[in-house]
Order: structure tokens, then sequence, then C-alpha cells
């Protein structure tokens, strides 16, 4: 089902899958989507649209028209985002608002569930070692991509930290590399970026 949907109709782009994965960055992404398609207020609130006054103007019955169309395209949005197994999960329930709600509740966990899960990310971010046949983009990006998990789930992860993370974990090879960084800028205002490819080029050596 194609469901990029603005208010005049379907277009060719289709909404993020949520395939009972990583359902934090699916959030972001679906609610980014349906607040481009001006359709996030029936997720939220999944509000009512009330009758038309006794006599409607032409802007009351165009947009008691729009606020319909609005809600009626929510839920065929909500499960074109869904992969079959999670369907089957949320068909019967009656609003792209419950169907939301459930999700969170199901996937998101209370904050203790949270906690732990940034917990469990930061220890596997300080327990990771640069292999000695790993390129240093490779690695980066390895560790680039737990600091995006702990950031989506509220804690943030600066850049200094990551390329601190860099500096210990390198092999051997790369000390004048490092020592020459380490006495030449401070690690706070060192960028990642910038770090990675220092040491990448002393790698190419």
């Amino acid at each position: 089902m194609e469901a990029s949907i603005s208010t005049t109709g379907f277009s060719t782009i289709t909404p993020p899958v949520f395939d009972g994965e990583n359902y934090q960055a699916w959030a972001v992404k679906f609610q980014a989507f349906m607040e481009s398609a001006d359709l996030w207020e029936a997720v939220e609130d999944n509000y009512e649209v009330a009758d038309l006054p006794a006599n409607p103007t032409i802007n009351h019955i165009g947009y008691r028209k729009e606020r319909l169309t609005w809600k009626a395209k929510a839920n065929p949005c909500m499960y074109a985002a869904m992969s079959p197994t999670i369907f089957t999960r949320i068909m019967r329930l009656g609003s792209a608002k419950a169907i939301w709600d459930y999700l969170k509740e199901e996937c998101e966990g209370d904050e203790k569930i949270r906690g732990m899960k940034v917990l469990n990310l930061l220890r596997e971010f300080e327990r990771l070692q640069m292999g000695e046949s790993e390129t240093v983009n490779e690695f980066v990006d390895r560790l680039v991509e737990i600091a995006k998990k702990i950031r989506v789930l509220g804690t943030d992860s600066k850049d200094d930290r990551l390329v601190r993370k860099i500096l210990i974990s390198v092999p051997e090879r790369f000390e004048a590399t490092i020592a020459s960084l380490e006495n030449t800028k401070e690690l706070s205002d060192s960028k990642l970026a910038e770090e990675g490819t220092s040491i990448e080029n002393q790698e190419r050596k």
C-alpha cells in the first residue's frame, strides 16, 4: 500500500515499516512521516469530528471534510507501516491512536526497562575493541551504531566520548598518531570525523 498521504491523496512514498525490531527508531521516523502528511493529529489525539452547524458555510463544510479525510487515512497508513506479523497483532484495534498506544506500551517499555537497555548498550560500547584486521572506518561505524541506539533511548553520547574510545581502542601500530593527536589538541574540541581520518591516513602508510 502506498501511503505518504497528503491532503490531496496517496503518493508513491511509503511509510517506514515496523517489523518488531528497533521500535524507538521506527517510532521517530513514523511520527515524522505522519506529520509531513498532516496526519499525526489523528494518531496522537484520535479527535472527534463535530457535526456541521445549522447553517454551515463553505469553510465549515470544507474543514469538516478535511478532518474526516485525515482521520480516514490514518488507519490505512498505519496498516501500511506494519509487517505482516505485526499487523496480525493490531488488526482488531479500532483506531490509529489505539494501534500507536498498543505498540508503545508493548515495545517501548517503562523507564526502568529503557534504563536497562541504555546500561547494556553502554557496557557494549565500553567493551568494544578494534580488531587487528578491522579498518578504522569499520570500527568507527560500529561505535556510531551503538551511540545512535543510546541516543534513541534518550541518553546523549557526545563526539568526545567516541573519540576517547577510538584513541584507547585502536591497535599499537597507531600509537605515534594517537600521541600526536593528544599533544596537539584537546579531546573535548575534537571531532569524530577528524580523528577517524587522521588515524585512517596513518593506517594507509
